[in-house]
């Protein structure tokens, strides 16, 4: 069981038909357009709905930034690579993480990706950030509606998606190929690595193509949020933001 928390998350869980055992309110919670929605949902399907003090649902979702809402949902069934493969729309658009462990960066990640119809995002094991309520709730329910897979090595899963025809692309701050001078219109993996620490040295040996985005500040780089969707709305540029 999975417990969301925050309006967008639990609203997205529901518009994807996500079957839940309960939604919890805070007392007194003042009525607001997505919080109808969660209720229309709810009682449409007969999940039930519970009101509680804010106290009380601080504590379920373990946080004060609820905004007065969470809900108790199975599990998603888990995918597999090849699953994720096989239902992939051409020309696929993947997103693959390495070592990112912050979940406001998986979250806002998975929102950008989602944004731009990405067919889904592939995470390591070990060293990576789990897809919590934290990361769901960064994310405004993206992650409701993008497939995400988790893979023991990371490596090998880009040998697997090199074999199917996909060209991986890493966002390296070095790189001496601009990210707006590669072609990205064919099928693609954007490959984007810890923030400080980059992509992991295997990671980066499995890429294709090494990118990086020009800064003329004094910053010297983007966080990995920032920069993934850089990259992400450049392959929707060069693919004519075309509908998916």
């Amino acid at each position: 069981m999975d417990i969301l928390y925050g309006r967008n998350p639990v609203l997205e869980a529901l518009r994807a038909g996500r079957p839940a055992r309960k939604i919890v309110v805070a007392s007194a919670i003042r009525p607001e357009a997505r919080l109808t929605e969660i209720l229309e949902h709810a009682e449409a399907r007969d999940i039930l709905i519970e009101e509680v003090s804010r106290q009380r649902l601080d504590d379920i979702a373990h946080t004060e930034h609820h905004q007065g809402v969470a809900g108790y949902f199975h599990a998603r069934a888990a995918l597999t690579l090849h699953d994720l493969l096989d239902q992939a729309r051409p020309p696929a658009l993947l997103v693959v993480l390495d070592g990112i462990q912050d979940p406001q960066n998986v979250g806002a990640i998975a929102r950008s990706a989602e944004a731009c119809g990405a067919d889904g995002i592939v995470v390591p094991r070990h060293h990576a950030a789990p897809l919590t309520a934290a990361a769901a709730k960064a994310s405004a329910g993206a992650t409701e509606h993008l497939p995400m897979v988790t893979v023991p090595n990371l490596s090998q899963a880009l040998e697997v998606i090199g074999a199917e025809g996909i060209w991986r692309v890493g966002l390296d701050a070095d790189a001496r190929d601009r990210y707006d001078s590669v072609n990205l219109a064919g099928p693609a993996a954007i490959v984007v690595g810890a923030e400080g620490a980059g992509m992991r040295r295997l990671t980066r040996e499995h890429c294709d193509v090494l990118v990086s985005i020009p800064m003329m500040g004094h910053v010297a780089s983007l966080n990995a949020g920032a920069a993934a969707a850089v990259l992400l709305f450049e392959v929707q540029r060069q693919r004519g933001f075309a509908p998916r």
